[in-house]
């Protein structure tokens, strides 16, 4: 039986004050360990890294990572105040992750819970030159957060209430997501604006052999933004298609045979499960957004834009921004963080959508997930100047391309 949030187990007590947040940004955090590869020739991975052989790294950068640190510091840094509601052990990293998140405000730590009898979570981010990253990952105190350590006081005062990571946190995985399901249940209760992103799990892991069908659709019913990538998505409600674009690719990267027709009818989907506004996140082929009808979209919560002409049954494709990519760290968490500020300072949907990939392309600019992205003006004057778009070409019928915001939109 779910419980009510007047009749659940208060969550711990924390330094949170309520009254002054936007939005909060809830789930996973850690700590980065980010050692210095950029020197390294673009594309030798698989010639430099050799079993045995010592390899030279440059200094290591520190950052605090997951979708509280990456989401919710990166809209700090585009002006909404955002609170951090993670949880932590009471050790050297934890105490490291306070003191990184405390550099970005006094009091952005403050709804952090510290657990002594748990070990921080950690990240060894291996980002050389010219491939995706990989993550030497510790899940640590992610695996203890419940929906009991969600300070639902703090969600009745905000706006914007974003989650993410729950495949990286085991409580939000077990028992068909029974947790997760509660919390955003719960969240909606308030009347804020819920927001869920996820992750891709090892496929030979707990979590990979999770009933992700059945969390997925009994989620999405109380999350009014879906903000999953490609791969996740594909990976927990289509796993047959996934299988079999990685078959066809030779390996992970599958992106160039995800089409226009795949990403309509699996957008179609999710919005008929319950979200309201989806966003399929592309990597370097940008961000897909499709929007329910207006009925649906009345329900939004506080959070929800004045007006609804511009977001009603809509469906644009994005390209990137044209950037040298330094590394990819936090990319994904970045844009959604540009889409969740463009959404709460009323933007028509073309312009949250330009927003999101800005936001990320700034990001790729340095290997960390924080030092790229720059302020939510510095950001519009970079694309008011003209900054272009990578190419993309959109192949199906009714795709037209509209130039003055180098965007697809679906008529």
């Amino acid at each position: 039986m779910k419980a009510d949030p007047a009749s659940s187990p208060a969550a711990p007590e924390s330094g949170l004050s309520s009254a002054k947040w936007e939005a909060v940004a809830g789930g996973h955090i850690c700590l980065d360990v980010i050692p210095g590869l950029a020197h390294l020739p673009a594309g030798s991975f698989a010639q430099v890294f050799q079993p045995g052989r010592l390899i030279d790294a440059g200094p290591v950068w520190f950052s605090t990572g997951g979708s509280v640190s990456n989401t919710g510091l990166v809209m700090n840094k585009l002006g909404v105040h955002t609170a951090l509601m993670g949880k932590i052990g009471d050790d050297l990293f934890g105490a490291a992750i306070r003191q990184i998140v405390a550099a970005f405000g006094s009091d952005l730590a403050g709804g952090m819970i510290v657990d002594p009898k748990v070990a921080s979570s950690y990240t060894v981010v291996i980002n050389p030159p010219g491939v995706d990253r990989i993550f030497l990952h510790c899940p640590g105190a992610n695996d203890t957060f419940t929906a009991d350590d969600v300070r639902y006081d703090a969600l009745a005062q905000a706006r914007l209430f974003h989650f993410g990571y729950p495949p990286l946190m085991k409580q939000f995985y077990i028992e068909e997501g029974v947790q997760l399901t509660d919390l955003l249940r719960r969240a909606k209760l308030t009347g804020v604006t819920t927001s869920l992103d996820m992750a891709l799990p090892d496929p030979t892991s707990p979590a990979g052999r999770a009933n992700w069908p059945a969390i997925v659709r009994n989620t999405l019913p109380y999350a009014d933004i879906f903000l999953p990538s490609i791969e996740e998505i594909l990976y927990m409600i289509r796993r047959e298609t996934y299988d079999e674009l990685r078959r066809r690719a030779g390996g992970p990267q599958i992106l160039p045979l995800v089409t226009a027709d795949l990403l309509l009818d699996l957008s179609a989907e999710l919005i008929d499960l319950g979200a309201k506004i989806v966003g399929i996140k592309l990597g370097e082929c940008g961000l897909f957004l499709r929007t329910a009808g207006r009925a649906a979209l009345e329900k939004l919560g506080r959070a929800r834009p004045d007006s609804l002409d511009g977001w009603t049954e809509r469906v644009l494709w994005s390209p990137c921004f044209q950037v040298e990519v330094v590394g990819t760290t936090g990319a994904g968490d970045s844009t959604i963080a540009g889409f969740l500020c463009a959404l709460l300072r009323g933007l028509p949907a073309e312009e949250a959508l330009n927003m999101a990939v800005a936001v990320g392309a700034c990001n790729v600019e340095a290997a960390d997930a924080l030092s790229g992205v720059r302020t939510w003006d510095d950001t519009r004057r970079r694309i008011q100047a003209g900054w272009r778009k990578r190419a993309l070409a959109v192949e199906g019928p009714r795709w037209v391309f509209e130039e003055n915001r180098q965007m697809w939109v679906r008529a």
